[in-house]
């Protein structure tokens, strides 16, 4: 019985071979961690440019669908490379939320309705491959990315998710009883969960807190649903779901077989749309070099290869302008999933391909799919809490990597006091050229990735750094 129970040492090996019983819980966690975060930007975007109902419901659900399987095929790409395409990396592949500002302000512009969809298309076309050749020329750039400016970068996606993670904790901060009881209580039984099966287990339950979690979240909000009120009324008298309670109708309603459409909306480019994308295609590159080099250093302990960072940034471009032509938005390295690896230490990629295969069902079985959705953002919040958290913990890893000189010091201090405090407090751009208002008001990460960069090239003693740094790869290599 212990035998059944003890976590195969490949998961902890990027090409190990592990036994399909503990690969697929191991995967489809990952797979939980990361699906209401690949929808919701569709949900937000298409919201914005009208096409959220109505007679277009058909349209968006038919997105919907299309996200799913586009982030599943992606993640493969990504996991096993096809040509210089794919770092081998242990990253999950899905709908960007980077994108959201820059896209709320071209479908304003375009005047909403199909034809900004269709730029927003057009534009992510454009901007992929852009980043694609970024990818190859990454290499001779890598000189502008030492430990102290990715970590910092990762360090800064870990804290700008942790306000996402606690939103969801308290039932999602459009749920008209957020911050309710039963959520909070909800959240923090998941929580309790996680930590008793990561810490009060060994082998693969441990491995598998997240999902052994999540689903004692949904057994619990099942029971919940049998002897609480599932209903509540506002202060308006409007009577509502509370967010906790689970839609099998949903599921019972969902279709089980369905073929995705191909090109659904038709591209159109635009200069309006396309300049603006092309620099968050820029930014994106950048947290996907923080992303990779975050799951390295959190999983495996030691930093990305240029072979990996390229490879990886090569997949994000090519893989935007692919989900493009099947009316979904870019597809990037997801940072939640970052934090999972980082979490449990499975950087298994058969594991990790497993998922991304359930994410391929998802998109041709909406049953599948429907089933995962159904899940209250209080579970999610439980779980993401912690795993959002590690990102921090493996940019203070990659950080301390180095030496903590005045110069490092100074970098970290001033990129995430002034750029990351600048992205999360965006009123502060409120007077600043609408230009600057999208690139630095949407989130942490960008300013503090600039202002990183920036300090690193201009402070004096860069080159001293980097001789010290060869010599201490030398060094490693000599031990080996």
């Amino acid at each position: 019985m212990k035998e059944a129970y003890k976590l195969d040492k490949a998961a902890f090996q990027l090409d190990g071979k592990m036994p399909l019983r503990q690969a697929i819980p191991l995967g489809l966690q990952h797979v939980l961690a990361m699906f209401v975060g690949n929808l919701t930007p569709l949900l937000i975007i298409t919201g914005a440019c009208g096409i959220a109902g109505g007679e277009f419901a058909e349209l968006q659900l038919s997105l919907l669908q299309n996200a799913m399987l586009i982030a599943g095929i992606v993640t493969l790409v990504q996991l096993f490379s096809i040509g210089p395409v794919g770092g081998n990396v242990p990253i999950i592949m899905g709908t960007s939320s980077g994108f959201i500002g820059v896209f709320n302000s071209v479908a304003a512009t375009m005047g909403g309705g199909v034809l900004a969809y269709g730029a927003i298309m057009g534009a992510s076309i454009i901007g992929g491959l852009f980043e694609a050749v970024l990818g190859f020329f990454l290499k001779p750039l890598r000189k502008f990315f030492p430990a102290v400016v990715t970590g910092t970068v990762v360090m800064s996606i870990g804290l700008s998710l942790i306000s996402v993670g606690i939103n969801s904790f308290g039932g999602g901060n459009n749920a008209k009883d957020f911050g309710s009881m039963e959520n909070l209580l909800l959240a923090l039984f998941v929580l309790v969960m996680i930590l008793f099966f990561k810490h009060g287990t060994k082998g693969f339950t441990s491995s598998s807190s997240i999902l052994l979690g999540i689903i004692c979240g949904y057994i619990a909000a099942f029971i919940m649903g049998l002897v609480l009120p599932t209903t509540g009324v506002t202060a308006d008298g409007v009577e509502y779901t509370k967010a906790w309670v689970l839609n099998w109708q949903k599921v019972a309603d969902a279709a089980w077989f369905e073929i995705p459409r191909f090109m659904p909306v038709k591209p159109v480019f635009d200069l309006r749309a396309i300049l603006p994308v092309l620099i968050m295609f820029i930014v994106t590159a950048v947290e996907t070099v923080g992303d990779i080099s975050g799951v390295m250093e959190g999983g495996l302990g030691r930093e990305a290869t240029d072979k990996e960072l390229s490879g990886g940034v090569i997949c994000d471009g090519v893989g935007s302008s692919f989900a493009a032509l099947f009316g979904v938005l870019p597809n990037t390295s997801f940072s939640q999933n970052v934090g999972l690896v980082a979490m449990t230490k499975v950087v298994n990629r058969f594991a990790l391909a497993t998922g991304a295969i359930f994410l391929v069902l998802c998109g041709l079985c909406p049953k599948l799919g429907a089933l995962v959705s159904i899940m209250p953002q209080s579970v999610l919040g439980g779980a993401a809490v912690m795993m959002f958290s590690s990102i921090v913990i493996s940019g203070i890893q990659l950080i301390t990597k180095e030496p903590l000189t005045g110069r490092n010091l100074s970098i970290i201090a001033v990129a995430l006091g002034v750029g990351y405090g600048m992205g999360a407090n965006a009123g502060i751009l409120a007077q600043a050229p609408r230009a600057i208002q999208l690139i630095f008001g949407g989130s942490g990460i960008v300013p503090a990735a600039m202002v990183a960069i920036l300090l690193n090239i201009l402070l004096p003693g860069r080159k001293k750094a980097e001789s010290e740094t060869v010599k201490e790869e030398a060094k490693e290599k000599a031990a080996q």
